[in-house]
């Protein structure tokens, strides 16, 4: 278990060794990391989001107030 976590680790410091030679810098100079067609997946992936994240609110809020209610009812 312990190579295998180990292993994790590794790639994972990896990945942030290329991610901050490659994206860090290009985005310092301005220019786009991504491709259009990436910043429109981005840009709806945020808004999906958003709108789940609303209705996980409203769905919990919507069982906080059954659950007040029915526990001063008893």
């Amino acid at each position: 278990m312990f190579w295998l976590i180990l292993a994790l680790v590794v790639c994972v410091a990896l990945a942030s060794a290329v991610l901050g030679m490659v994206a860090v810098p290009a985005r310092r100079e301005g220019r786009q990391v991504l491709t259009p067609r990436g910043e429109n997946l981005v840009t709806s992936v945020a808004q999906t989001t958003d709108k789940v994240a609303t209705r996980a609110k409203d769905a919990t809020e919507n069982v906080v107030g059954t659950v007040k209610r029915e526990r001063s009812q008893a």
